[in-house]
Parts: C-alpha cells; sequence; structure tokens
C-alpha cells in the first residue's frame, strides 16, 4: 500500500539499475541498464531543453574506482519524448559525454581548488540561435562556496567555458531552477530556490550582467551595514517589489525583520504551512513551474527541519504568480531517516497539460543519521511521478475582494490581474465533505449561492455545521446592506457598518487570509 501521494518510478543514475532484470532475462529500456559511462552515484540534477534534446548535468559523482570520481559536473543528453526518447514512465535514456576510457567525463573544470557545481541552466534565445549559460560556483572546505560566476556550454566541444565571475558582495545572484514568464510585455527569466524571488530580462546582455538583475522584496537599497528600510505604501501597508541593489527576501531574513519589529506577523511574504497541521514549513530547495492543467504555478519543494526526515520531507504547493501566495502545501513524499534534496521538476515530460508532473532528486543518508545506505540507490536520483488530480491536492486557493462602482464582488485568480486584497482562501475543486459555491449576479442579486458539486463553481467549502471541519477553518458570513442590493463577504464577524446587517450564522467553513498586504497579479 502506497502511502506517498507521489509514485515513486526508478532510479535514473547509478549502478545496477536494472540488474535484476538482467538476472533474470527481462526486458529492460535503457542501453546500459547495469553500468552506464562509471557512474555509481549522483548528486543533484540541472537539466533543460536545448536544441532539440534534454541536457542534464550533475553534481559529484562517484565512479566504483579511484579516484573517486567525477567533481567538476558530468553531463549527458536524452531524447525528448515522442521525439525518440522513452517514456517518463518508463526511464530515461541517457547518453553521457565521456572520455576516452569511457567514463563520464568533466565539462565544467573552472580554476581553483575544490569541486565545481552549476545551476541555473538556462537556454536564451540569442538573434537565430539557442545558447545555454549556468550559473557556476566553486566550493572548498565545508561546503563554503568561495566564487560565482556564469559560464556557457560549448555543445561541439561538449563542454562549459568561462563567461565571467560575479562580485563577492553582490546583493543578487541567480541561482536555482530558472524559469521563463513574461510580464507586461518583457519576458524575464526567473530563478526558483525554491521561491522564485530573484528575475533578470531574458536576454543575454542582461543576463551576463550582475547589475541588471532584480530581487523581490519589502526593503529598500540602503547603505551596507545600515538598519534595514522597509516600504510601506500610502495606506501604511508593507509593500513587496522588484527592486535592483537589495537582496530578496528569505526565510531568515524575513525572521530578522520580524524579531527587529519592522514587519510584523501578517507582514511576511514567506507564510508557507501544512494544509494538516498548520505548522510552518522551511522550504529549502525547489523548483517552480507553470501548470497548464491547475492554471497556476506549481512547486515542489523539499522542507528543512522535517520531521520523518531533516531533508526528506517533499510538498507540494501552488500560486496564482510566482511570487505568491505560498500558503498552503501538502505532504507528497516522505523519508524516514533519509534525505531527498534538491527536488527538480521536469516539466518537459508533463502529460495531460500538465495532470501527471515528473520530479527527481538526490535520495542520500547525507544530513540524515541514518547508518545504513540503501544499497546502489544512495546518492543517486529517484524519478518521482505526481497526479494532481488526486483530491488530497485540492488545497485552498485565494478568493479575491473586487470592488467596482462600490459593488462588492469575489473571484479566483485564473484570468484575474492587478493589485487584488484577498478576502480568504477556499480549494477551486471539490474534496471529501465539501459543498460547491458559486457567484449569482443575476436580477440584480449579487451574493454567494450553494450549488451542485456538477455546476460551475467559484470555491469548495465546508458547511458550517461539519462535525469534524479541517484544521484552520474559520468561519464564513454574510453582510447584507439594509436596502438590500450590497453584500459583503468576510471571516471576521465584527466587520460591519452602520448600513449593514451580518447573518446570525456562518454560511461555511474558508480559511483566513494571513497576509496583512494585498498581491499583484500581474507580477
Amino acid at each position: 500500500h502506497r502511502r506517498n501521494i507521489a509514485e515513486r518510478l526508478y532510479r535514473v543514475t547509478g549502478a545496477g539499475i536494472y540488474a535484476d532484470s538482467v538476472r533474470v532475462g527481462r526486458p529492460v529500456p535503457i542501453s546500459h541498464p547495469l553500468l552506464n559511462a562509471n557512474v555509481a552515484g549522483s548528486d543533484s540534477v540541472v537539466n533543460a531543453v536545448f536544441r532539440g534534446r534534454i541536457y542534464w548535468f550533475w553534481g559529484d559523482t562517484n565512479f566504483p574506482s579511484y579516484p573517486l570520481g567525477n567533481f567538476h559536473v558530468p553531463g549527458a543528453t536524452s531524447l525528448l519524448p515522442g521525439q525518440g526518447g522513452l517514456d517518463p514512465d518508463r526511464g530515461v535514456a541517457l547518453k553521457y559525454f565521456r572520455r576516452p576510457d569511457g567514463a563520464a567525463k568533466e565539462t565544467a573544470r573552472m580554476p581553483g581548488p575544490g569541486p565545481t557545481w552549476i545551476n541555473a541552466l538556462t537556454v536564451l534565445r540569442d538573434h537565430d540561435r539557442e545558447r545555454l549559460f549556468a550559473v557556476y560556483v566553486k566550493v572548498r572546505r565545508h561546503l563554503q562556496i568561495y566564487e560565482r560566476g556564469l559560464v556557457e556550454f560549448d555543445p561541439e566541444k561538449e563542454r562549459f567555458r568561462p563567461v565571467r565571475t560575479f562580485p563577492r558582495d553582490a546583493p543578487i545572484h541567480p541561482a536555482g531552477h530558472p524559469f521563463l514568464h513574461r510580464v507586461g510585455g518583457v519576458e524575464y527569466v526567473y530563478f526558483a530556490t525554491p521561491y522564485p524571488l530573484v528575475r533578470v530580462r531574458a536576454d543575454v546582455a542582461h543576463f551576463t550582467n550582475p547589475d541588471a538583475y532584480e530581487a523581490f522584496t519589502c526593503q529598500r537599497p540602503g547603505q551596507e551595514g545600515a538598519r534595514p528600510q522597509v516600504d510601506h505604501d500610502d495606506e501604511g501597508r508593507i509593500r513587496y517589489a522588484w527592486r535592483k541593489r537589495v537582496a530578496p527576501i528569505r526565510p531568515k531574513s524575513q525572521r530578522q525583520l520580524q524579531s527587529e519589529r519592522l514587519i510584523g506577523t501578517k507582514d511576511r511574504l514567506l507564510q508557507l504551512r501544512d494544509i494538516e497541521t498548520g505548522r510552518e514549513v522551511i522550504a529549502h530547495s525547489g523548483s517552480v513551474y507553470w501548470n497548464d492543467y491547475r492554471r497556476r504555478w506549481v512547486m515542489i519543494a523539499v522542507e528543512s527541519g522535517g520531521k520523518a526526515s531533516f531533508l526528506g520531507e517533499v510538498w507540494y504547493a501552488e500560486a496564482d504568480t510566482p511570487v505568491g501566495p505560498w500558503l498552503f502545501a501538502r505532504k507528497v513524499v516522505t523519508h524516514d531517516r533519509y534525505s531527498f534534496y534538491n527536488p527538480k521538476q521536469h516539466p518537459m515530460f508533463a502529460k495531460e497539460s500538465g495532470r501527471f508532473i515528473y520530479f527527481e532528486g538526490t535520495y542520500s543518508r547525507t544530513f540524515s543519521g541514518n547508518p545504513a545506505p540503501t544499497p546502489r540507490y544512495d546518492y543517486n536520483q529517484i524519478m518521482y511521478k505526481l497526479d494532481l488530480a488526486d483530491d488530497r491536492l485540492a488545497l485552498p486557493v485565494p478568493v479575491y475582494r473586487l470592488v467596482r462602482s462600490g459593488v462588492e464582488t469575489l473571484r479566483t485568480g485564473p484570468g484575474l490581474t492587478g493589485i487584488r486584497e484577498i478576502a480568504f482562501f477556499a480549494p477551486d475543486r471539490p474534496f471529501a465533505g465539501a459543498a460547491a459555491w458559486a457567484w449569482s449576479e443575476g436580477g440584480g442579486n449579487r451574493r454567494l449561492r450553494r450549488v451542485g458539486n456538477n455546476e460551475k463553481a467559484l470555491f469548495y467549502a465546508v458547511p458550517p455545521n461539519a462535525t469534524d471541519p479541517p484544521k484552520g477553518t474559520v468561519p464564513l458570513y454574510e453582510f447584507v446592506h439594509k436596502d438590500g442590493r450590497y453584500v459583503i463577504y468576510d471571516t471576521n464577524p465584527n466587520r460591519t457598518g452602520p448600513d449593514y446587517r451580518r447573518s446570525s450564522d456562518p454560511i461555511c467553513l474558508v480559511w483566513s487570509n494571513p497576509f496583512a498586504f494585498p498581491f499583484d497579479l500581474s507580477q
């Protein structure tokens, strides 16, 4: 019986992937089922579709011989599904870049002591050709990064060449897993770590210019060492925006701002929480991509400080914009005292318009405290499949309050633009024990009404008399104007005016909005 919502499929890297199948004479989907390019273990994948193929690169990689392996970025290619590549349900047929002896060769040895790692693998269109860039870091001692810069891949020589270094004290630098997104007619590269809070214009001139990068933050640029300055709008609310020359908001910097009383609890941008318990989830690393099936941005991220595993609990979340609101998450994979870090979605593998998504991560006992490694699997990449139609992934989404000519309406995010206030949160699809609600505007009757589950609904909510409602739900009240024409809905039972009358009982149970500021859905 599978307890994880996500389904484990296969190992992507390592030795003996299909050893048992070979032993008993069963067919296998890949041409090197026992040992491919001498790779016994690989850390942290990045990939991108470049010139019609998928290009894959990894971190430190073990060989079953001395010297221990490749610490300067092995790489490989594979064909796309439907274009000669395997169905992602079956496997990935990797064609490694090889040394003369057949082992996976180095593709990114940068000068200086210690390993070379890369991330932020980005494909940019430069006139009539594609170019493949990445961020490299040089590492020494205890994971200390002492140099950071940009490299470009040369497909003929099968290696990266240096482009430039980044200033060590630069407040903004790209990292993580990138994606392209157009805002106001301008295309940007966003970098998810896992929150996509750094971006740059998607052209070579801006990408290679450290001063061109922007960070999403509530802090204003200031002098080094000076007390942080937090931005507010005309109404005194915290204001987040894209800014240059200041670092993006992170869990650590957010805690620091709150400890210095520069922001309050409801001013925090990062408030990811477990939908089951309501506790905070500290997202450590992961990736974000647009999902057509959900019509939202989907995050797959690993938690830092998880209960069953310090760095092995994988979560699903979704948001209306790349920068949020990221609020509710559902655990989709758990590893008991084992790590599964740096999970990476593969959007090129998605099926049925994104209903089925695929992601992999590094399965390792590192950081886990487990003395017993899983033979062959340890320190390798494992692929998972997630069905987004699973009703356990019906997470509450923002329901926005729109006011036009004094009349209030409620809408959900897809298709909305501009700065919007969140009224409350509720799932936009059915879940166990839920009732469907729609917004009615016919005949001058502008209000919520309960509808059948087969009708088009605005959101789904818990009946007010539920005996065991989901944790964190609160009553939603209806406030009717004395003339009967205007209606307001709110989770605050005391929100009223002299001309409004509150319903004696709540109409349903929803999730309250913890953000004290509106969101710009044009981000």
